[in-house]
């Protein structure tokens, strides 16, 4: 294809960014700018020039990302496109790793530790060190530990920080240095990587093997990252190493779409590239192709209020569309009705159902919609990322297939010993544990040798030898099969020889029926991952020498990341706004909009988070396409207890010209005069106090977790008659609260629920809540001025 014919469609400042690829360049993408095509066209322009394939290296975060990427650079010149070396940062380097494992101390073969299995060895040392697993919870323990890798601290130079000394005796937990030290021991001694490990070790390797780290930097003269405001120091430092040979590094990202601190990115790399690389060219990629203007300029509007950003002002040529949607309801029930009756009215005038998303700031705000959405038979799914691979019967097979694939695999190893039961019990297997430490082999290896041994042995080995015999047998008459037999063919005879099948078929139970479905998924993503191989064969994509193992489906399937699982169907989705980001819907509801929710209560002390919260309300916004709707609700349930709210202040933050509301806009600014944030910011040594019972850097398959409870939207019984709050009229311009036109004890009567009377009376902002017990209906919650009670 011809140069012109690459650069077809690109406006002045996206071709500007593709042709000048020597230097390093920073291109600042706004919201749906065209990003990702203006970074593969950068490359196929690169090709087309005569930069060989095999000296690019693009990053991305996700796998999914770097699929599309890779096709459209094919379908601009061809079969070259297979040569670029292209993924995530975890593959990439998980496969660089590979070449050079021997260098740090691990096999070839390593193992990549999933989060459950980082859990369960970091709860068995917590154990073994007799420590109270109520002080020290594992998954704050292992989110301590992955932020720490993030930050490259290694176990010896964490147990000899000061700073972070005191913080873990002030969260109670002093032994988390000793418990980092034995969990890397552990895994080096189990041939075992987690998450972390492909960045951190990435960074030893490159920092103290000079001759790979040379190696490399000829290698890779193009270095192209995607999503650069999302990296963590551990891929900010690769990158740094990889790139100051050459400086050839071109950076894509938009700091006003930088939501991950909570995983360890640091907003810092892409706001001060400039400093790093003195002769960046930078190129601003300010028109949205996506939304309309309205929901643009509002984004804008509410953006501006960040101190810490990059200078761009995103436009949008689409129509000027529709006002943003702003709805106050009475009761936190009320939203997801008046939700849902918008999306109805919407399909009714031929919108698909998959054309509506739900956007919430916590995994727990889900509930009432799901309870709504069935209630009126809409069609919705909960974005909830890899759920087949988190089940436990799949988590079963898998692990048989990490120790046939490692047999150094302890954490698979004691998974699958007793399972399906074969009368090995929990003493057998600690009388194994204390094997393998003593001749400090791995368990496989401990038993392997034993049953294989002709010398004498004591009365515990003998014990030992007998009851797994028949185990170690089939490991290794599996192991000798893999090379053998097809990937679904393949786990097909490990399914059957194992047992699994028997125990699943012996007795008829639905659990048994429902774990036998996922075994069936399992096995048709296996059989699709051996077709989708085959024709890459037939298309030239991959060698006809390079059939599809057992091997390398199992590192694909560990690598893939959240995004990677998508369910296409004709459904509504109900996500968090940070599994949003990166899609794009017509429209977008923004619930919750309320503070202590969205922004977070926790934010609201420091600038620095109360910044990430309103990046976070740009990317929901941003989101939409045709029109997006932002509901708040004046009372919300809280642990089973009804309280007051207040609108989000990032609501008062959106120009008013912007908003069509169901209220008078004026009413917010009277009631968010928040305060900034008086406390200072902390300083910028290495500290991770804020990150206990956080997430770290390790994948996750749920969409964004809630570390502790805020707010929590309980499901109750949805009376279709609240479905009156939908359209309320607009109130006076005066904020004033008048004196309420009722008294408690009045009798009252209402055009639907009868007659009743006044049982208590509560001031709102600007109404009064009048709470009612009615006749025939019982007690029932009404703002006063929209109430329509005739006093009796």
């Amino acid at each position: 294809m011809s140069n012109n014919n690459i650069l077809e469609g690109l406006n002045a400042v996206q071709r500007e960014a593709v042709v000048n690829y020597d230097g390093p360049s920073l291109i600042i993408a706004g919201a749906g700018s065209g990003k990702t095509r203006v970074l593969t066209t950068r490359i196929a322009y690169m090709l087309s020039q005569g930069v060989e394939p095999g000296s690019i290296l693009a990053l991305t975060f996700t796998n999914k990302a770097a699929r599309e990427m890779r096709e459209r650079i094919e379908k601009l010149v061809g079969s070259q496109a297979r040569f670029i070396r292209m993924g995530t940062f975890h593959s990439v380097f998980a496969r660089l790793l590979r070449e050079n494992a021997t260098k740090l101390g691990f096999p070839e073969s390593f193992t990549i530790y999933e989060p459950n299995d980082v859990k369960n060895l970091i709860k068995s040392i917590i154990k073994e060190k007799n420590l109270s697993e109520e002080r020290y919870k594992p998954q704050a323990v292992a989110a301590r530990i992955s932020m720490a890798k993030n930050c490259l601290i290694t176990p010896g130079a964490y147990k000899a920080n000061g700073v972070l000394a005191g913080e873990d005796r002030e969260a109670k937990m002093p032994e988390i240095a000793d418990i980092y030290i034995e969990y890397c021991n552990r895994c080096k001694r189990n041939g075992a990587m987690d998450f972390d490990d492909l960045l951190l070790q990435t960074n030893i390797l490159l920092r103290d093997a000079g001759e790979v780290l040379e190696q490399y930097q000829d290698r890779f003269k193009y270095i192209l990252v995607d999503e650069y405001q999302d990296t963590n120091r551990a891929q900010y430092i690769i990158v740094r190493r990889l790139a100051l040979k050459h400086s050839n590094v071109c950076v894509v990202g938009d700091d006003a779409q930088s939501i991950y601190a909570f995983r360890g990115a640091k907003i810092e790399n892409i706001l001060s590239f400039q400093r790093d690389y003195p002769t960046t060219k930078v190129y601003k990629l300010e028109q949205n192709y996506r939304s309309t203007q309205t929901i643009v300029e509002a984004a804008n509007s509410l953006i501006a209020h960040n101190s810490r950003r990059l200078d761009k002002r995103c436009f949008s040529a689409a129509e000027k569309g529709e006002k943003i949607r702003l709805v106050r309801v009475l009761e936190d029930s009320y939203e997801p009705v008046e939700v849902a009756m918008d999306i109805k009215d919407r399909v009714r005038e031929g919108t698909e159902w998959r054309d509506f998303a739900i956007l919430y700031r916590t995994n727990k705000q889900h509930g009432l919609f799901e309870a709504a959405f069935t209630r009126r038979g809409i069609p919705y799914r909960v974005y909830k990322g890899m759920s087949l691979l988190e089940h436990k019967d799949v988590r079963n097979m898998l692990a048989y297939l990490s120790v046939i694939l490692n047999p150094n695999d302890d954490e698979s190893f004691k998974r699958i010993i007793n399972y399906p039961a074969r009368g090995i019990g929990d003493t057998t297997v600690a009388r194994i544990a204390e094997i393998a430490a003593q001749r400090q082999t791995s368990m496989w290896h401990a038993v392997n040798s034993l049953v294989g041994s002709t010398e004498a042995m004591g009365q515990v080995e003998k014990v030992v030898v007998r009851k797994v015999s028949d185990f170690v047998k089939l490991i290794n008459e599996l192991s000798a099969m893999r090379v053998e037999m097809g990937v679904s063919d393949f786990a097909k005879e490990v399914m059957a020889r194992s047992g699994i099948l028997h125990e699943l078929e012996k007795e008829k139970k639905p659990e048994n029926d429902t774990a036998k479905d996922y075994l069936d998924q399992l096995l048709a993503m296996m059989s699709s991952y051996e077709d989708e191989c085959d024709r890459e064969m037939e298309d030239g994509l991959r060698e006809q020498s390079q059939t599809p193992t057992i091997d390398e489906w199992m590192q694909n399937i560990m690598l893939q990341t959240d995004q990677d699982s998508e369910d296409d169907g004709n459904k509504v989705t109900l996500m968090t706004v940070h599994s949003a980001k990166g899609l794009e819907y017509d429209y977008i509801y923004i619930v919750g909009m309320e503070e202590g929710l969205f922004p977070s209560s926790r934010s609201v002390e420091s600038i620095t988070d109360l910044e990430e919260e309103r990046r976070l309300m740009y990317v929901a916004i941003t989101r939409a396409k045709r029109a997006a709707m932002l509901s708040f609700s004046e009372m919300r349930r809280v642990w089973g207890k009804t309280e007051n709210t207040k609108p989000s202040r990032f609501l008062a933050e959106i120009e008013a010209e912007w908003l069509d509301a169901n209220f008078n806009i004026e009413e917010l600014k009277g009631r968010n005069r928040w305060e900034r944030a008086t406390q200072e910011e902390r300083p910028h040594h290495e500290s991770l106090k804020s990150r206990y019972g956080g997430h770290g850097g390790q994948r996750q398959h749920t969409t964004t977790g809630t570390p502790r409870p805020e707010i929590i939207a309980t499901p109750k019984p949805i009376d279709p008659e609240r479905a009156g709050m939908r359209r309320v009229a607009q109130t006076e311009t005066s904020t004033t609260l008048e004196s309420c036109a009722y008294n408690v004890g009045d009798g009252v009567l209402h055009p639907k629920f009868g007659r009743g009377r006044i049982e208590r009376i509560e001031p709102l902002a600007t109404d009064h809540k009048v709470v009612v017990a009615f006749d025939s209906y019982g007690s029932k919650t009404l703002l006063a001025k929209f109430a329509k009670l005739t006093k009796l």
